[in-house]
């Protein structure tokens, strides 16, 4: 029964059923089946939300937004080609770092697309960029990002892992960068096949672009220098981020107007709401779960079937990648992390090793076809078929995999920085 309600939950959460309501009624089914008092799942959400750390998820969530309602963007996009336009494929990498940067800032799935994708598709359009090759780039670039801090996911897992958010922000890094990197060659390459213009390099423009974007460019290193060295937590990080982001797109840039605010607020907080709604459930479920020794069971099938260390983790892979398709990353990190941490941990894998691992599946999988959220997004934003995207997603697909195999079996990678 157990399972066929498990099963049945997957099945509403594939054909649009609220992701909340599907994880509350769960619990709340399986609780009742067992004989328990449905009151544990409200004193789960409530030992949530009393959870220091968790203060930083709205306040970086509503950075964000300011941030993507901003004119932020173009600045970033301007400074970035003013620094790198004059290189091969200067543009698409410009998009990359564009996309990967507003990523780990917003955190949130396909706002990147809808936020950049209307400034740099044009642009690699009159740049000269096939068509295909722009689409592919920017529909996989949507998530590219998830693993530099301050990254909402980053932070949601590290909270339901029970892991450091420090530790898990340094693993993140060169992961991050290995993405970026691998898809900026293959940019650079493609842009040399295609003869693509390179931008004359300009001194006065780039002091110019430094000029307009002097009061954005500190934020990361105000925010990651303080968690790092040890002034101040990571929620006071995101209360330091939130004020200073509101100074300078309000009082400094004023790119938004007072009246605008509750606006975004509301819109912020509603995304905030739904997180912090399923990560309760999800941890009342998980507690029921652990309770009915499912992770264990879980463990004897994989430890009698799967004895090798590399075996599991291409299972492991490909089964994230298939829920990184079809489910929210949110909802993924609370409701597959509880079930697969411990799997993992007998497997000798290093936990920290495992959260990288596992946001690169979700970053990776939220582009593959057919159910992608990404594909739908930027069907929509940029007026093409779906089937479109699929076909030009598919060379960044790949390397994003070859990307992945690399972070899965070279552990030092991700836990280099952190010795």
């Amino acid at each position: 029964m157990i399972l066929l309600a498990i099963l049945a939950a997957i099945f509403l959460m594939l054909i649009g059923v609220p992701v909340f309501a599907v994880i509350c009624g769960l619990a709340l089914y399986l609780f009742y089946a067992g004989g328990i008092d449905l009151s544990a799942i409200i004193i789960e959400m409530h030992r949530m939300a009393t959870t220091p750390v968790l203060v930083a998820i709205p306040l970086f969530t509503f950075s964000g937004f300011l941030l993507s309602e901003s004119g932020a963007p173009k600045r970033l996009i301007r400074l970035s080609n003013a620094i790198l336009g004059w290189l091969p494929g200067g543009i698409a990498v410009i998009a990359l770092i564009s996309c990967a940067i507003f990523t780990a800032l917003t955190g949130a799935t396909g706002l990147t697309i809808i936020a950049l994708g209307g400034i740099l598709l044009p642009a690699m359009t009159r740049a000269r960029y096939p068509e295909a090759f722009s689409l592919g780039l920017l529909t996989t670039s949507g998530t590219l990002g998830l693993l530099f801090p301050p990254s909402l996911p980053l932070i949601i897992y590290a909270i339901v892992a029970g892991i450091r958010i420090d530790q898990l922000f340094i693993a993140g890094i060169l992961p991050g960068i290995l993405l970026v990197v691998l898809l900026s060659l293959f940019g650079v390459t493609r842009a040399v096949h295609a003869r693509v213009p390179k931008t004359r390099f300009q001194v006065t423009e780039i002091l110019s672009a430094l000029r307009e974007a002097f009061w954005e460019l500190p934020l990361p290193l105000v925010v990651l220098g303080g968690i790092y060295s040890g002034k101040f937590a990571v929620s006071e990080a995101a209360a330091i981020t939130a004020v200073y982001v509101l100074i300078v797109e309000l009082l400094i840039y004023r790119d938004i107007y007072w009246r605008e605010l509750p606006e975004i607020m509301k819109k912020s907080m509603v995304l905030v709401g739904a997180v912090l709604i399923i990560l309760g459930a999800a941890m009342g479920l998980t507690n029921y779960l652990i309770d009915a020794e499912i992770p264990m069971q879980m463990l004897d099938f994989f430890k009698t079937h799967i004895q090798s260390k590399t075996l599991f983790l291409i299972v492991l892979n490909l089964f994230l990648l298939a829920v990184g398709c079809t489910m929210g990353i949110f909802s993924a990190l609370v409701v597959v992390v509880p079930l697969l941490a411990p799997i993992a941990a007998a497997y000798g894998i290093d936990p920290v090793h495992l959260g990288i691992i596992f946001l690169a599946n979700l970053e990776i999988g939220a582009s593959i076809p057919p159910l992608g959220i990404n594909l739908f997004i930027a069907s929509i934003r940029f007026e093409r078929p779906v089937l479109r995207l699929y076909w030009a997603s598919l060379p960044f697909i790949a390397i994003l995999l070859g990307a992945l195999a690399l972070i899965t079996y070279i552990p030092s990678i991700s836990l280099v920085l952190l010795k």
